[in-house]
């Protein structure tokens, strides 16, 4: 195991170990968040220690909690104690790892996360912005307290040590056809029509991967194609506490390409939608975060059978628009143009890492 995170509480009688931050979604089960909390029961007294695992959704920063208004929502959490020990999962090789490392007086623990919790997202604040991104997170927390969820017993700061952990979805092995889309349409004053085919050769790209789009055009009108313009669009779905959906475009590229009335066009189309193009848009579906560190684009939701789409926080997808802005010829082509619109949608994901 080449890194091991680890979290000391103020007080320094709790010390959470990690040995990993990505929990991988398989679609059929979760990644066992596997951990050890290192105890100095010096200053314990009649505590006990816990640990907890929560997701929640953050739709607002902490430092706006002025009200007594909670601007964050768990969406499923989990607490076992720890000391005195009353949970002992089997050990896995993992356990054995972190114990050797943070040596004598370590207690392991374990979470199962249900199949059907978000992924990690975070939404991209404004330059202004400031505090923790909103999205959905996962966090484990180990802490001291009296009672395991007794509403009134404050908790100190100084009593606690917390890791955020990410839950993740990679590409599935099999990637299945690409998908096509049609349209033609018809013009005032033109007899016939403009065909417009475009299609994909597979129906899941990467991140950062070149996404070629395959274009024909038949041009049957008296009219002119002036411009190719390939637009890819994310919307964001958060199902949390409203129906709150919003599109915002991650790429807009003009190909300048024109066709003339009664010609054929076919050509393939290569795009590219990278957050580094996108880094003042706020609001944008972002990959969750680990401090600062960078991150992508959002990566497609791939949804499971059982999943109630309540629980999911925020759904992410993404589509392709391809769209020819058709103009007559004269003084008046300018005032007659009208658009040619052709959709795909897209899957956008990391491939599963080769070590895993």
């Amino acid at each position: 195991m080449a890194k091991v995170f680890k979290k000391t509480s103020g007080n320094g009688g709790l010390t959470l170990y990690l040995g990993k931050r990505d929990y991988v979604d398989h679609m059929n089960k979760v990644d066992t968040v596997d951990g050890v909390v290192k105890l100095n029961p010096a200053d314990f007294a009649d505590r006990k220690v816990y640990v907890q695992l929560a997701c929640a959704f953050r739709y607002g920063s902490d430092d706006l909690d002025v009200m007594g208004l909670c601007f964050r929502k768990d969406i499923w959490i989990q607490h076992v104690q720890i000391y005195p020990e009353s949970h002992k999962p089997a050990l896995s090789p993992m356990h054995e790892t972190l114990l050797k490392k943070a040596g004598d007086d370590s207690v392991p623990f374990s979470f199962e996360i249900p199949t059907n919790l978000p992924c990690s997202v975070s939404l991209q604040p404004g330059p202004d912005d400031k505090g923790k991104a909103c999205g959905v997170d996962f966090e484990v927390k180990t802490y001291l307290a009296k009672d395991r969820c007794d509403p009134d017993e404050k908790i100190e700061k100084k009593d606690t040590a917390r890791l955020i952990i990410r839950k993740v979805q990679f590409a599935p092995s099999k990637v299945g056809a690409g998908p096509k889309s049609e349209i033609c349409k018809s013009f005032m004053m033109s007899d016939k029509p403009v065909h417009l085919e475009i299609s994909m050769e597979k129906d899941l790209y990467f991140h950062g991967e070149t996404i070629p789009i395959k274009v024909k055009i038949n041009n049957e009108s008296n009219k002119t194609v002036k411009n190719i313009k390939i637009t890819v669009d994310q919307t964001t779905d958060i199902v949390l506490y409203s129906a709150d959906k919003y599109t915002k475009a991650v790429l807009v590229k003009d190909f300048g390409e024109t066709v003339e009335s009664g010609s054929t066009y076919e050509n393939t189309l290569s795009i590219t939608p990278l957050l580094a193009d996108n880094k003042e848009k706020r609001g944008l579906a972002l990959d969750g975060r680990l401090k600062d560190e960078d991150t992508n684009l959002a990566s497609s939701n791939m949804l499971g059978q059982t999943v109630e789409k309540e629980v999911l926080g925020i759904l992410v997808s993404y589509k392709i628009k391809v769209n020819l802005m058709v103009a007559g010829g004269g003084l008046l082509g300018g005032l007659t143009s009208s658009d040619v619109t052709a959709e795909l949608p897209l899957l956008l994901m990391h491939p599963k890492p080769e070590a895993e």
